[in-house]
Order: C-alpha cells, then sequence, then structure tokens
C-alpha cells in the first residue's frame, strides 16, 4: 500500500504545475506524517491535528538541525546513497539519506532547464575545489550530471588548475558556445584575483561558502567584486542545501526564482510556529516535494524574503545557527 501510494505521488510529481503543488503538497504531508517516524514523532510533541492541516500555511515544518544527528526518512528502505553537508571543521555534518538518486537527478535537470533552457547548449566547468575532496556532496553529483550531459569534450571539474580552466572559458568563446562556470565563492575569488578577465558572454553562477578559506562576505560584497574583476554586470546564484532535493536560482538581481517542485514560506523570527508577510524578513521555510522519500517541510536557519510572485531573497543567517558550507552570511 505504501508503495503504492508513493508510486502515484512520484507520478503527480513529473506533472506539477504551479495551480496543483498546493494540493500535492498536502497529499505529500499526509503520508509523510503517516509513513515517516521521526516527522510523525515531531507532529505529535506540537499536537499537530492532521485532519485539520487543509493549507500549506498549517504545515508545521521540520527543523533542519534534526538532520544532523537522526535518520530522516518516509517509509522503510535501504539508502542508495547518503548526501552529506561540508560544514567546517568541529561541526556535526547533516546526512541526508538518498532512496532513488535517479529522482534527484531528474529533478536537477528538470529545474535547471526550466530556468535556462537544455544543458545540452552549454560547455559546463565546475569550479568546487572543496567539494571535490569529499565524495558525497550533492552539489558534485549535480554538477558532474550537467557535465556528462552537456556532451562537451571542454566541459569538466577543475581543482587548482585555474590557467586551463580560462584556457576552456576562451576555446568555447570562440566557438561560440554557451557556458556556465558553476563555483564555489572561494574559488571564484581565488580566479578573479589570479585571470581578473572579461567573462561578461558567460554565465557566472556561485553556490556560496567560503569553507573557512576566506572572510565571509555577503552576497552584495562578493557579486561586487566578481563583477569587477570579470567585467561582467551579473552573477548568477544557485541556492540549494544537503537536506533539499531542488534548487532555486538567480539571474543577477539577487532574487530567487524556486523550480517547480519547491515553494518557500517565511516565518517570524520570534515565533517559529507563525508565518511572516510577504516582503518582511523572516527564517525561511522550504516546501521540497522532492523530498519524498525524506521530509519535504523544512525549516531552514536562512534570513530572507518572500515576495507575492514566490520569488524571494537570501540575506543571511540566524546568528544561533552553524555558518553552511552552501550559504552566505551577514556580518
Amino acid at each position: 500500500m505504501i508503495a503504492q501510494v508513493r508510486h502515484l505521488l512520484e507520478r503527480q510529481l513529473w506533472h506539477i504545475q504551479p495551480n496543483t503543488f498546493d494540493e500535492l503538497a498536502l497529499k505529500i504531508f499526509r503520508y509523510q506524517a503517516s509513513n515517516n517516524l521521526f516527522y510523525a514523532k515531531y507532529l505529535s510533541l506540537l499536537s499537530a491535528e492532521i485532519d485539520q492541516i487543509t493549507t500549506i500555511q498549517d504545515i508545521p515544518f521540520l527543523p533542519i538541525q534534526f538532520f544532523k544527528e537522526n535518520q530522516i526518512k518516509t517509509g522503510n528502505w535501504v539508502s542508495e546513497t547518503q548526501f552529506q553537508s561540508s560544514g567546517t571543521t568541529g561541526q556535526v555534518p547533516s546526512i541526508h539519506h538518498i532512496r532513488d538518486l535517479g529522482l534527484y537527478r531528474m529533478n536537477c535537470i528538470l529545474g535547471f532547464e526550466t530556468q535556462y533552457g537544455p544543458i545540452a547548449d552549454f560547455c559546463v566547468l565546475a569550479l568546487l575545489p572543496s567539494y571535490l575532496e569529499r565524495d558525497n556532496s550533492s552539489l558534485v553529483y549535480m554538477a558532474n550530471e550537467f557535465i556528462k550531459l552537456s556532451g562537451d569534450d571542454k566541459s569538466g571539474f577543475f581543482l587548482d588548475n585555474r590557467a586551463d580552466l580560462i584556457q576552456q572559458i576562451e576555446k568555447c568563446k570562440k566557438e561560440k558556445r554557451k557556458v556556465l562556470l558553476i563555483g564555489v565563492s572561494f574559488a571564484l575569488l581565488d580566479l578573479a584575483e589570479t585571470f581578473p578577465i572579461d567573462l561578461s558572454d558567460i554565465i557566472i553562477m556561485e553556490t556560496g561558502g567560503m569553507k573557512g578559506r576566506r572572510k565571509e562576505l555577503t552576497r552584495q560584497e562578493l557579486h561586487h567584486q566578481l563583477t569587477t574583476a570579470f567585467k561582467t554586470s551579473t552573477i548568477h546564484s544557485e541556492y540549494g542545501m544537503t537536506e533539499l532535493l531542488s534548487q532555486a536560482y538567480s539571474k543577477g538581481n539577487g532574487i530567487f526564482t524556486p523550480n517547480p517542485t519547491i515553494k518557500i514560506l517565511t516565518r517570524q523570527i520570534e515565533d517559529p510556529l507563525s508565518l511572516q508577510r510577504f516582503g518582511k524578513t523572516g527564517v525561511i521555510n522550504v516546501i521540497d516535494l522532492a523530498n519524498l522519500d525524506s521530509c519535504s517541510f523544512i525549516a531552514t536557519d536562512d534570513l530572507g524574503k518572500l515576495y507575492e510572485d514566490g520569488s524571494f531573497e537570501v540575506i543571511g543567517r540566524l546568528d544561533t545557527s552553524d555558518i553552511r558550507g552552501c550559504n552566505l552570511m551577514v556580518l
């Protein structure tokens, strides 16, 4: 019975539309409330009445910290893999147990191509040195899938061979090939200092994160340094994390557009069980329908603003939360 319900929910997931999102989210909520033992216990402690929850605004969100020391699973299954957060020395990493890597792969592709068009049109260059030092990064997995789908022999990962990276970019530009350069913040800054050249005709996408290699910057400060060095007006951004299987993208204005399987709400800082109004600073709650096998309702530690069209802004982190590898913090 559980397998049949899950199969039906996944089929609906791949046909999600804005006008069907809330209905499917409520179905997944009831499925997870019944079959995710940890989430069910959390709901019980909140005295949540499942049958009385009829809108997504009523759904209780699971604090993201629980991924650090608990297996968050809906149903009983063996993990195909585990994604682990990068964190910093001394921190307990988050672990996201993954039942089906194929679901994550398909969702990453769907999300990117919804906003940028076919991956096959791009040469994908990934500057993710710190993430390549471990083998359980969801970001590396996503980038690797993009590289394979690009079908370009110049696509690939780069560590400290920044000269080779620039050479590949120049080759692509001569061939009038679209380029996606996706990189962790500190590595892009290193590249900017070593090769401050005109990259105005490629997509530069930062994923956040200084990894203890540099002083933390606001996103505005980071983008200012990169746009100046690379003589471009736009730096794109990717918003994602270990505990999620969906992403959001910003095309340079600091405003993120969620992918089809994700929706953002914000909660009040002083009262985490109450939602914040549009345009006011709150803490980000994420509904990620692709988290079908873990928990789709995650209360993050990111501060942000939600707008009426569903777009959102990330402006920092709660002071009491850990510094996370894929996010920028406000000093």
